[in-house]
């Protein structure tokens, strides 16, 4: 069961999953009806949560627990990884640059 009222998920979306030592910082996006304008609004929150393992990354969608007080701000506790992010790894043949053969003295 997830802590706050209206999402079921989070997601280390664009604000993403930062890494700190043991902490991360989950973005959540929502969208509600505003009355007045008549258009959807998207609002974002984040919340600081205690990564026992430091197994999230950038862009990974997690699932919150609410948990006791562990510092000034992180009050949550990632109980999984719903699906982790695609990253991009340079082949080893691009990063690396071709010296030129040297000139030969003869």
């Amino acid at each position: 069961m997830l802590g706050f009222q209206w999402g079921d998920e989070a997601s280390g979306g664009d604000g993403g999953v930062e890494q700190n030592a043991e902490s991360v910082v989950v973005a959540v996006d929502r969208l509600f009806h505003h009355k007045l304008f008549n258009r959807y609004v998207k609002r974002t929150s984040k919340f600081m949560a205690h990564d026992e393992h430091n197994l999230c990354n950038i862009g990974d969608r997690v699932r919150l627990d609410p948990s006791r007080p562990l510092s000034k701000r992180k009050n949550w506790v990632v109980a999984e990884i719903l699906k982790k992010a695609r990253i991009y790894v340079l082949p080893e043949s691009a990063t690396k640059i071709q010296d030129p053969a040297p000139p030969s003295s003869s």
